[in-house]
């Protein structure tokens, strides 16, 4: 079943003789329950593509539509409710809140939205991601591996529809990056969830429903894989 779709999505930055078209006009459909990996090299629009999706950037031009919504006619504030409510996003950059401990850094979307906390639920992301124990602790406390599993934590706690996730194995070594890949497709099957994950990882790609390849702003194959 249909989740997601976009028409003639395009991302250019700059203008004139500077202009850089990141996105050439894209169309894509993504189906409720599957596990899409994007790959392709450096440069080639993968993070672009992946923040329109994910409702973190406007387009130039064209539409996302999630559920037969088309996302991107909201205002900011009904965006960001949108975003909270119904999208995980895992960072590659992390983007934890330094004076939060890990366990305050996980609830906080569900606090900003008002909703109450299913605190069941997040020990049991937090022990299957092995960071209970690290609950108490500041980002600045922990090692970089630890903070990549506490930002998949954030990205799980609400239980989202769609969940996008930028490299989130490149800080971690190949036994726990298996261990992370394990909760991810084990959650979307528990939760009939969606997830679309940018990799470079082979290895994770072939695990993947189906793999998108992006070249040059565009896609340039598109391969069901399970």
């Amino acid at each position: 079943m249909e989740l997601l779709r976009t028409e003639g999505l395009r991302k250019e930055y700059g203008s004139k003789d500077s202009k850089v078209v990141a996105l050439k006009p894209t169309n894509l459909i993504i189906n409720k329950g599957e596990f899409t990996a994007i790959v392709g090299p450096s440069g080639s629009g993968k993070s672009t593509l992946l923040h329109l999706l994910a409702a973190l950037d406007r387009p130039s031009s064209g539409h996302v539509y999630v559920n037969d919504k088309d996302i991107y006619t909201m205002n900011e504030n009904d965006l960001s409710a949108f975003r909270r409510r119904n999208i995980g996003f895992i960072f590659q950059a992390f983007n934890l809140i330094p004076i939060l401990s890990v366990e305050e850094n996980i609830k906080l979307p569900l606090l900003m939205d008002g909703k109450k906390v299913d605190d069941g639920h997040i020990k049991e992301i937090m022990k299957a991601l092995d960071i209970e124990n690290r609950a108490n602790h500041l980002p600045g406390e922990i090692s970089g591996g630890q903070q990549q599993r506490t930002s998949i934590a954030r990205a799980l706690a609400n239980k989202p529809e769609i969940i996008f996730a930028d490299e989130p194995t490149g800080n971690l070594d190949s036994k726990n990056s298996n261990e992370v890949l394990d909760l991810l497709t084990s959650s979307i099957k528990r939760y009939n969830q969606t997830l679309v994950m940018i990799t470079h990882d082979k290895d994770i790609a072939k695990r993947a429903d189906r793999v998108i390849t992006l070249f040059d702003g565009k896609i340039v194959e598109d391969k069901r894989i399970n």
